[in-house]
């Protein structure tokens, strides 16, 4: 768990939350409601990533060192991920998660003032993350856990590659999994604390 001074200086987040899916009474998907549910998944999505913002800053490269982030995720069906799938990767099919990063990773991001006119820090812009929920359900119930617990995974892994993480190799792959590991078990330690 990261130190709860991290976590009390959580750098601002503005989310930009979005789900296109259709209410659904399928008792997997009732299960992860609060994620999935607009009024309730934006407040939640934004407490995690919030978090997991503040528990990675001190692994960022300069380039992406803010004091307050902008980000998208969207919650979408298969076909709206194949489509993205096919149109951005070349790739037929669908896709669990992609992530869209802003920024140049080369560190050469244009600079910005740190203040905006009412004196509250600019948030640099992270990029987009879209994850398909049909996807997750699949995989949640082939690796035997909940349909939570693979949307949290799947934003983790969104949320590293915006901030410069890749895995070209089995080596990098087991990095980031291994991080995304970690991102999820400190959020369940912090349990009520959320």
């Amino acid at each position: 768990m990261p130190p709860s001074s991290d976590w009390e200086h959580a750098p601002g987040l503005d989310l930009a939350f979005d789900t296109t899916l259709e209410p659904c009474s399928d008792q997997v998907v009732a299960e992860a409601f609060s994620l999935l549910e607009p009024a309730l998944g934006s407040d939640r999505w934004q407490l995690t990533l919030a978090q997991w913002l503040a528990e990675l800053a001190g692994e960022l490269p300069s380039c992406l060192q803010a004091k307050a982030y902008s980000l998208g995720l969207k919650l979408v069906d298969d076909s709206e991920i194949t489509a993205l799938n096919t149109h951005w990767r070349n790739q037929s099919g669908p896709t669990d998660v992609l992530a869209f990063a802003a920024q140049d990773m080369s560190g050469f991001a244009p600079p910005t003032p740190d203040k905006g006119p009412d004196g509250s820090p600019l948030p640099l812009e992270l990029g987009d993350i879209v994850i398909s929920v049909h996807t997750a359900i699949h995989q949640a119930a082939d690796h035997g856990h909940s349909l939570e617990r693979e949307l949290l995974f799947l934003a983790s892994h969104g949320l590293l590659h915006l901030l410069g993480w890749d895995h070209p190799d089995q080596a990098s792959l087991d990095a980031m999994l291994k991080r995304q590991d970690q991102l999820l078990e400190n959020l369940s330690s912090l349990g009520d604390q959320r």
